[in-house]
């Protein structure tokens, strides 16, 4: 019977002992990746939360499909701009009517539950995600007509479809900001079969009017996005993806 000698032991503890670091490195990498996968996925789902997207997706590659498509996009954007605009202006002298009544209530002393009611209400915030929501939503049916009249006006067979939907986008880029991939709320435009390439930007806060051809967010869009994510998702936003490598080195 053959007879194990003190170094062939040795050699077998050696092996041992290597295989259980092994293990445990790969345990504590596939550890660390789950909690760093669970980080993220937290903080994206608080971006998703204060952002709305906006999605046009063409009819198709072709050449002509994918020029149309920015031409609705350029009209749409351009009609959301000045109805919102218009929105605002509405929303001030409503206002202004709105404090007009109010002191005229205190002077009288009356009405001083109806005044405090009224301040709470302007003390509101109406440029949030919820705003544009409740902006957008009723208008669905506008914005369908002006892409659809951009398709008639350069020729084209196919109409639009406009929804607020919430919907799965992979990583994206959009100036100096990376969006994490995962599920986002949107405007959605479909043009004709929408199986052509799509093109985005971020509608709330409304980076969407900085630069929409070249994706250029200005400091002061970027300065409505630090106002309305917490530190760490606006940190996340702004960091440069990495690519994970995994190597091993024997010594």
């Amino acid at each position: 019977m053959k007879k194990h000698s003190k170094k062939d032991h040795r050699k077998e503890l050696i092996k041992s002992y290597g295989k259980t670091i092994i293990i445990l490195l790969i345990l504590s990498l596939v550890l660390r990746l789950s909690v760093h996968a669970a980080q993220k996925a937290i903080l994206q789902q608080g971006i998703a939360g204060e952002v709305l997207r906006f999605h046009v997706l063409a009819n198709s590659d072709s050449e002509e499909d994918q020029s149309v498509k920015y031409l609705v996009r350029d009209e749409v954007l351009a009609w959301i701009e000045r109805e919102w605009k218009q929105e605002e202006l509405r929303n001030a002298e409503t206002e202004e009517k709105m404090g007009a009544g109010e002191t005229a209530e205190m002077i009288e002393g009356t009405g001083v539950r109806g005044a405090a009611a009224s301040r709470n209400e302007k003390a509101e915030n109406p440029d949030t995600k919820e705003a544009m929501l409740k902006f957008l939503s009723p208008r669905l049916d506008e914005i369908r007509q002006v892409a659809d009249r951009v398709l008639a006006e350069e020729g084209m067979k196919y109409q639009a479809k406009t929804e607020i939907v919430t919907c799965y986008f992979p990583d994206r880029t959009y100036g100096d900001c990376t969006f994490p991939a995962g599920w986002y709320e949107a405007l959605r435009i479909r043009l004709g079969e929408a199986e052509g390439k799509n093109w985005w930007c971020v509608l709330y806060p409304r980076l969407c009017f900085a630069d929409s051809v070249h994706a250029v967010v200005e400091d002061d869009q970027m300065k409505q996005l630090e106002e309305v994510l917490t530190a760490e998702e606006y940190e996340e936003l702004i960091r440069q993806p990495k690519e994970w490598k995994i190597s091993f080195r024997w010594f």
